[in-house]
């Protein structure tokens, strides 16, 4: 199980509802548990936002044993008028260049 790193007081750029959709892209069988950790949320606030992804079409989730995973839409709009045109791909190729640049700096 990984350990929850300490958490964030006060406002950032990224919503946790990114952050929990960049953490299922990284791992489309993760656990709510992982995500948690990983995003520095109560595994509750996982599940609701899991619960606001699907129930606005940006993901799926098929059960398999005690295992869910999840489909992320990536062609859907975001929402907001501002990111008119901008998918969730385009947002998820942002995240990852971000991830993987913070693995190069790590590894170093």
């Amino acid at each position: 199980m990984a350990e929850a790193p300490e958490s964030h007081t006060g406002w950032t750029f990224l919503t946790n509802h990114a952050r929990v959709l960049a953490a299922i892209a990284s791992d489309h069988a993760t656990r709510i548990r992982d995500i948690a950790a990983r995003c520095r949320l109560t595994e509750r606030a996982v599940q609701k936002i899991i619960a606001d992804l699907e129930g606005d079409g940006y993901l799926t989730h098929t059960r398999q044993g005690r295992t869910n995973t999840y489909r992320i839409q990536a062609d859907t709009v975001l929402r907001h008028p501002a990111e008119t045109g901008l998918t969730v791909a385009d947002l998820l190729v942002f995240l990852q260049q971000h991830d993987r640049r913070r693995s190069d700096q790590t590894v170093t």
